[in-house]
């Protein structure tokens, strides 16, 4: 199992619930986009510490080794697609690095050598149900603990405040 976290509220609140249930994931990614704000690069390491403090695994930085979203917005002199109603960027520079870790991280590749999948969770809360996709894939099964615990936003920042987080 291996959680997708983005840095933020909902992903932290999913993580915190699951430190406190005793769920504990193989891998925590974090795919780095290299535009983030530096408060989010200094929660994404001051919130791995908390994990690690608690017996959870560190939070992996995954990133495009081509450039970063900045650098491809430059180039391509325009704003992300984001911008203009669309997701691409999310899927270049967050769920394609994500992937090509797990196609090279070894428990992983003995999952789908011995016909299993990878578990991803991913902190949509249920005020986002809208974004939830039916992943078919041979190689994934996708998960979305808040949805499933019924946590919208409300319960996600109140969970954060109370681990003493901002």
């Amino acid at each position: 199992m291996v959680v997708s976290f983005g840095g933020g509220t909902n992903s932290a609140a999913m993580l915190i619930e699951m430190t406190r249930r005793g769920v504990k994931p193989d891998l925590i990614m974090f795919a780095d986009t290299g535009g983030e704000l530096p408060e989010t690069y200094q929660f994404v390491l001051d919130f791995s510490d908390w994990l690690v403090d608690r017996g959870m695994p560190e939070v992996v930085l995954v990133r495009s080794e081509s450039k970063t979203l900045e650098q491809d917005c430059a180039e391509r002199q325009t704003l992300p697609s984001l911008a203009f109603g669309f997701k691409t960027c999310s899927q270049r520079f967050k769920v394609q690095p994500q992937d090509k870790y797990l196609n090279n991280w070894t428990p992983a590749r003995e999952a789908w050598a011995s016909g299993g999948k990878v578990v991803k969770l991913i902190g949509y809360d249920s005020d986002e149900s809208h974004r939830i996709k039916d992943y078919d894939s041979k190689k994934f099964a996708v998960a979305y603990p808040l949805v499933e615990w019924g946590w919208g936003r409300k319960e996600c920042v109140a969970v954060v405040a109370a681990a003493g987080f901002k």
